[in-house]
């Protein structure tokens, strides 16, 4: 029997999937964007973002799972706007970098919103607050700042 089974520990996993969705398509997206780019030192930074997302999957899995839920297997939607721009092929890396960053505060807003959410447990609450929500905000402030070094 799950040890989190009592109303005193339930959390909102459909919730929790939501976010873990949202983070797989970030890891996707991420991927697909590192070839948009011949620079060392963004793809660098930019795999070093997405492994960052791969880390919250892993602990959004593990958060579905310790309260009794299936986590999701496929990734959600992450920005209609990231998505139709990194289909695009004649897209630049400005543009790129610039959904991203869009991608980034969507998450952002996304993670607030569940912190508002008084059905996820407070473990749940603390990883959000603490490293998912974080890891977004500093995300866009990369983005920020390679998109400083463009050319538009």
């Amino acid at each position: 029997m799950n040890a989190y089974t009592d109303h005193a520990h339930s959390c909102d996993t459909d919730a929790m999937n939501a976010l873990l969705r949202g983070e797989m398509v970030a890891v996707e997206t991420y991927t697909r964007a590192l070839g948009y780019f011949d620079d060392a030192f963004v793809i660098a930074d930019l795999q070093k973002i997405r492994d960052e997302h791969s880390k919250a999957v892993r602990e959004l899995r593990d958060h579905v799972i310790q309260f009794g839920g299936q986590p999701s297997e496929k990734g959600g939607e992450w920005g209609a706007a990231t998505s139709a721009a990194m289909a695009a092929k004649a897209v630049g890396p400005a543009a790129v970098l610039a959904s991203l960053r869009h991608g980034e505060e969507d998450s952002a807003s996304e993670y607030a919103a569940a912190l508002e959410n008084d059905d996820i447990a407070p473990e749940c609450h603390r990883t959000i607050s603490v490293d998912l929500l974080p890891a977004c905000r500093r995300h866009v402030e990369e983005l920020d700042r390679l998109l400083g070094g463009m050319d538009h």
